[in-house]
């Protein structure tokens, strides 16, 4: 691989530079005609439409409609370098994803206002096929000889639906059309440097801010496209753990990193990746949040928090956690803490309702949880009291859930008021998701407590009449935990 690319804003084809790789000598002129001849037309020609471009041109349309007039311009984001020459495996942005479908480094959305109320034109700028006839085929890093295949513009326009433009002239020609949308350009920044710098002076901080916000609002209520693949990731996410608890004994004779192995495993066969870093704790590591270090060991007759998600080839992702006996069979204060959490979740799942405020369920789950610290004497009450001053949190630590969809924490940039304070609308997703935690260095519990921790995670859709529990094939109860780890062992 050489580190020659071309210039992101060349018009021409250009020659690419020839460079000693100390291998071998300076590229001849023979070898360079030889890699020009003798290619085979791949042109794809009976391509059709992808699924998700319908729903995708209804979500920018929606768009179009809030921001009149305006030109609004939504990178997907660059490779990013994670050490010397290589790169990390590359995520587009999620608001890029929803708007078009596509995943493909360096493209960018653009919607160009028609005038007055008419609307929007959108098309993409996309990374074309490697030009042959300069070398960029085989001589850049990013060369289609070096990485593979991508779509031709043509191609793109047909599978996403947009017109496709050469992305390599991006940066210039959104500059230098700028000043016809004075004060009324828009851009998603943090994702393409080369964007951000063009358009610096024709954009507001809180003109971008307000594009961001509308995004994330926008992602609040799921289409029946997007439920879709929320189901199939859920589904995937049971294999996983299924995996996991048939691979047991390997997590014992090795390390949390089998677990994490396996999982990631099946997360790969079935989509696209695990959606986050997966949590995969034993024993007392289960009392750290964001455990993701996975390097510890496994030991029958303690517990394994796993939380873990599969994320789809479309992106979006499950978030599920369960918390098993190492051994399959819980003692008897395991039993009375999983419980506890279990008794918890079933709470906070019943308050999930077209209708209810967004912080029914949390607070739900965190009276549930209130209760037992105080009957166990670990808090004192009354229950009231507790959950005023928020004394449970030493225990319970987090929030019991958040949306979900194309990011585990899906629209983040929402504002208060539709997002925390919202009222439930059929179509959103959310996750369910108390906890107890009683870490092992603290005092204020009995001995045997201490290195316990305890989670339960659901996705949970909120239907026209109620909830429907999209991870529902992974068993809660403890007897159906118990069970269905027997059975996978025998």
């Amino acid at each position: 691989m050489t580190e020659d690319d071309l210039a992101p804003e060349e018009t021409e084809p250009k020659p690419i530079k020839q460079r000693k790789n100390g291998l071998y000598p300076a590229i001849s002129d023979e070898l360079t005609a030889v890699m020009k001849a003798g290619w085979a037309d791949t042109e794809l020609r009976d391509l059709v439409p992808a699924e998700q471009s319908a729903y995708a041109a209804k979500r920018r349309a929606a768009l179009s409609a809030r921001f009149p007039g305006e030109r609004l311009v939504v990178p997907a984001g660059k490779l990013k370098t994670r050490s010397n020459d290589t790169e990390y495996s590359f995520r587009a942005s999620t608001e890029y994803v929803h708007l078009t479908g596509d995943q493909t480094e360096d493209a960018v959305l653009v919607l160009e206002p028609r005038g007055g109320d008419r609307g929007h034109d959108a098309y993409l700028y996309l990374l074309p096929r490697s030009d042959r006839e300069n070398g960029e085929f085989w001589l850049s890093g990013q060369g289609e000889l070096w990485v593979g295949r991508r779509h031709s513009l043509a191609e793109a326009e047909v599978l996403l639906g947009l017109p496709a433009k050469d992305v390599r002239n991006a940066a210039t020609e959104l500059a230098e059309r700028a000043d016809e949308y004075p004060a009324a350009t828009r851009v998603v920044r943090g994702h393409d440097a080369g964007i951000d710098a063009a358009l610096d002076a024709h954009t507001t901080k809180h003109g971008d801010a307000e594009l961001k916000t509308f995004l994330s609002e926008l992602r609040l209520v799921k289409d029946e496209w997007e439920l879709g693949q929320l189901q199939a990731a859920c589904d995937a996410t049971v294999l996983g753990f299924t995996d996991v608890v048939r691979e047991l004994a390997q997590a014992v004779a090795t390390s949390e990193r089998w677990i994490e192995g396996t999982f990631w495993r099946r997360a790969r066969v079935e989509g696209n990746d695990v959606g986050y870093g997966s949590i995969c704790a034993a024993g007392p590591h289960a009392t750290t949040l964001h455990w993701v270090r996975n390097d510890g060991e496994v030991r029958p007759g303690e517990l394994l928090l796993l939380d873990a998600g599969v994320e789809t080839s479309t992106l979006y992702t499950a978030d599920v956690t369960r918390t098993l006996p190492i051994n399959g069979t819980f003692n008897d204060l395991q039993r009375k803490i999983y419980q506890a959490v279990y008794d918890s979740q079933e709470a906070g799942i019943a308050a999930v309702k077209p209708g209810a405020r967004y912080r029914d369920f949390h607070e739900a789950s965190q009276q549930v949880l209130a209760e037992r610290l105080v009957e166990w004497g670990l808090v004192e009450g009354p229950v009231e009291r507790v959950l005023e001053l928020g004394l449970q949190r030493r225990w319970t630590l987090h929030g019991t859930g958040h949306m979900l969809g194309l990011d585990v924490h899906d629209c983040a940039q929402a504002r208060v008021e539709a997002y925390v304070d919202c009222v439930l609308e059929p179509g959103m997703v959310l996750t369910v998701e108390p906890g107890l935690y009683f870490q092992a260095d603290d005092l204020t519990v009995p001995e045997e407590y201490r290195g316990i921790g305890v989670r339960i995670e659901d996705d949970i859709l909120v239907t026209t009449d109620g909830n429907r529990n999209l991870s529902d094939g992974l068993p809660r109860t403890v007897a159906d935990v118990e069970s269905w780890m027997a059975s996978l062992k025998s």
